[in-house]
């Protein structure tokens, strides 16, 4: 497609979406549509998932990297292509490369999970590890274009990306007709401006709601200041949408055309990926989950039939684990105390008494019996109990203060 951008002409148009989703036909997966009962009650009208986490790669990103590649001109390929990425994108890269026969290259930092760096191996990429933050990466990535001149791809930045995104879109009025608001996650931006390119064009009643992590919201700034603005340390979980800046293509069709960006804490994103693997045994990752974050945190501000993209499903084992962990404490299923007691024979089993009584079950016990901060006679236990719910987790807290504990964290 290899847009020449003109005055006054939209960088992307609902001929070029489609235009993509011809080219893709046979390459990327028409992903399901799932209902969810769960917070189709919470949300009072009916919720369905875009599953892209099921499509190839595990997430949409190969939908626009493919798109931009197919488009290059012959001598372009033949100087192969090299992208960028922590995961997502490079996997994308790495399989449209290998369908198309182009050499690939991808820089990841050095911290990436293994698992990622193995599927875009496996997908046909050269990988090369630089940088520990992605930033560092980016810059790698782009000197070796210039060097050798191979095509660098960006992950959001490029019409062709976003044509290639937009298809998401066109599925999802195709699969779910009667849809009044669509919920997306964003990073840079090209998923959410390609949807909204190909649903606002055919459909500008429906109502597109955006979501940033709270730690990484570059967009709710930008669109106040009328410009794409850069923040200083994202920090989020949800490595699919940490991006610091928006891309200045997709900032002018979001800033025009997506109704609303909201921002999740991390407890709403571990509680949103905990939802989707208990109630819908879907693999999620952190920012795959955003939009059911959004959905459980105001259930009540969105109109249905609502439509929530999980837009990728790598998540690292490790990963995964922790946040995990972190949902269940969020959700008050997840407790871990400290505490002081006496440091005498019995005084263990005590305790654990004591928590036997409010019926708490005990994952693990830290015992620490030797460390300045104690007194001769006193031990510290770190315990991490399995718990019912917030009101049992106060319980348990009263219970451990009513027996003469001291509860330091």
């Amino acid at each position: 497609m290899n847009y020449r951008e003109a005055p006054s002409v939209p960088p992307v148009t609902l001929d070029d979406v489609r235009g993509a989703q011809k080219m893709l036909s046979g390459v990327a997966r028409v992903t399901a549509m799932e209902g969810s009962r769960h917070l189709t009650q919470l949300v009072g009208a009916p919720v369905h998932f875009k599953c892209e986490n099921l499509q190839r790669t595990g997430s949409f990103k190969l939908r626009g990297a493919y798109v931009r590649i197919a488009g290059l001109l012959p001598e372009e390929r033949a100087a192969g292509v090299v992208a960028a990425s922590a995961g997502n994108h490079a996997q994308g890269v790495a399989l449209a490369s290998s369908l198309l026969g182009v050499r690939s290259t991808v820089f990841m930092p050095k911290g990436a999970p293994l698992p990622k760096i193995s599927a875009t191996k496996e997908y046909g990429a050269e990988v090369r590890l630089h940088g520990h933050v992605v930033d560092e990466t980016l810059a790698a990535a782009q000197e070796y274009a210039e060097a050798t001149g191979a095509v660098f791809i960006h992950p959001f930045d490029h019409p062709d990306i976003i044509a290639g995104q937009g298809t998401v879109g066109l599925e999802i009025l195709e699969q779910c007709p009667e849809v009044r608001t669509i919920v997306v996650g964003i990073g840079g931006g090209g998923l959410a401006a390609g949807i909204a390119i190909a649903v606002k064009t055919l459909r500008p009643d429906v109502r597109i709601v955006g979501v940033q992590a709270a730690g990484a919201a570059a967009y709710p700034p930008s669109l106040a200041a009328g410009r794409p603005v850069a923040i200083e340390n994202p920090a989020t979980m949800a490595d699919g949408i940490k991006v610091g800046r928006p891309g200045d293509v997709p900032f002018g069709i979001i800033g025009e055309l997506v109704d609303e960006v909201r921002t999740v804490t991390e407890d709403e994103l571990s509680t949103g990926l905990l939802l989707c693997l208990e109630r819908a045994k879907l693999v999620v990752e952190p920012a795959g989950a955003s939009p059911v974050a959004a959905l459980l945190s105001d259930p009540g501000s969105f109109e249905g039939p609502v439509v929530a993209l999980l837009s990728g499903g790598n998540v690292d084992p490790l990963l995964m684990q922790r946040v995990l962990t972190h949902g269940l404490a969020a959700q008050g299923r997840y407790l871990a105390v400290r505490l002081r007691l006496t440091d005498r024979p019995g005084a263990l089993a005590t305790l654990l008494g004591v928590l036997s009584v409010v019926d708490a079950n005990v994952l693990d016990v830290g015992h620490v019996r030797t460390d300045p901060r104690l007194g001769l006679t006193e031990a510290e236990v770190e315990l991490h109990l399995e718990t019912k719910g917030p009101a049992h987790c106060v319980e348990v807290g009263q219970a451990l203060r009513d027996a003469g504990y001291t509860v330091i964290g």
